[in-house]
């Protein structure tokens, strides 16, 4: 696919990472949004800055990329907003971006689902050793399977979910259906009546959730208090047969503390669908491991939850070409 500025030159430019590749848009979404804007990529703009400059009025961030620097907020006068895909901005320079009096918007409600989705069919995954299973019942050096081949029960578990915002608490209502026991850390406590509904006790002290539970799902967006959160010290705190379920940002956990306990039995496994860097080195001791279950950052990843992702960028967009309240701004606090 062409790599040149795509829609109608009469309308407003959108800078964009690629219209194809591993970072580009959606190819799926492309002719929507050229109904509303002149999509003008990377890779065109830094060839014909001086043309494309004063057109563009917000960039549309997907999958992390365009990246924003401040050469690039600076080199784009008529700039309005930065749209990004997901919920998570640790991407995002947000007092850099503000300061040049430019605005940001997210889509949290869009990802929130299917987020939630994933994190359930990784826990299952890690409990009854699906990926394991398969790869038993496929190889050519599989000649009968073993009855005690076991994996460890999720009906009447204890569930530990470290972060109860939107998508944490979805978690919570799946793991209801499940007859999990369900435990949760927060920043802030939630109201009695929503920890009635889900049945959910909380744990002020993090170190209180991990020595209880089962499994430790963790749901927390990045930042300077999450960093390295789980390491060493915490992973010792768990069950010997604990699984530990990442849905949220990569270095909330120390991998290479990780491994560690892994191989060592400290733990019994993981499920990651989200590292440091993405993807790790080939190398990784992580990846060498039978008991480490790793997807793409694959939480938001349906076909609706996308579409859903695309449209509220659209809106978001229009309305500050148009002067109007953002839907899903995001305002430093």
């Amino acid at each position: 696919m062409s790599e040149k500025a795509a829609g109608d030159p009469a309308l407003p430019g959108v800078l964009v990472s690629g219209l194809a590749g591993p970072r580009g848009i959606c190819e799926d979404h492309l002719g929507d949004l050229q109904k509303h804007f002149t999509l003008i990529t990377m890779k065109e703009f830094l060839k014909n800055k001086n043309k494309f400059r004063e057109k563009i009025q917000a960039i549309y961030v997907w999958g992390g990329s365009p990246v924003i620097s401040r050469e690039l907020l600076l080199s784009l006068p008529s700039l309005k907003l930065i749209a990004s895909a997901g919920v998570g901005l640790d991407h995002l320079d947000l007092p850099l971006i503000t300061g040049c009096g430019v605005k940001v918007a997210n889509t949290p409600r869009a990802v929130s689902s299917p987020t939630a989705d994933l994190g359930m069919a990784l826990l299952l995954a890690s409990a009854r050793r699906v990926v394991e299973g398969h790869q038993l019942a496929v190889s050519p050096c599989t000649e009968e399977f073993y009855v005690n081949w076991m994996g460890q029960e999720v009906s009447g578990a204890t569930l530990g979910i470290v972060g109860m915002g939107t998508i944490g608490y979805k978690i919570a209502q799946r793991a209801r259906a499940f007859e999990m026991k369900i435990l949760y850390h927060n920043r802030n406590r939630r109201k009695m009546e929503e920890e009635e509904a889900v049945g959910a006790t909380y744990c002020e002290r993090l170190d209180d959730l991990l020595r209880q539970s089962d499994f430790v799902m963790l749901v927390l967006s990045l930042t300077p208090q999450t960093q390295g959160l789980i390491g060493r010290r915490e992973l010792l705190l768990m069950k010997p047969r604990a699984v530990l379920i990442n849905i949220g940002r990569g270095l909330v956990v120390d991998h290479d503390a990780l491994a560690e306990a892994l191989k060592n039995e400290v733990i019994k496994s993981a499920a990651l669908d989200v590292t440091y860097p993405e993807p790790l080195p080939r190398e990784h001791p992580l990846l060498q491991l039978k008991n480490v279950i790793l997807t793409p950052h694959i939480g938001s990843a349906t076909h609706h939850a996308r579409r859903q992702m695309m449209e509220n960028m659209v809106a978001s967009i229009l309305a500050a070409l148009s002067d109007l309240p953002i839907p899903n701004e995001v305002l430093l606090k």
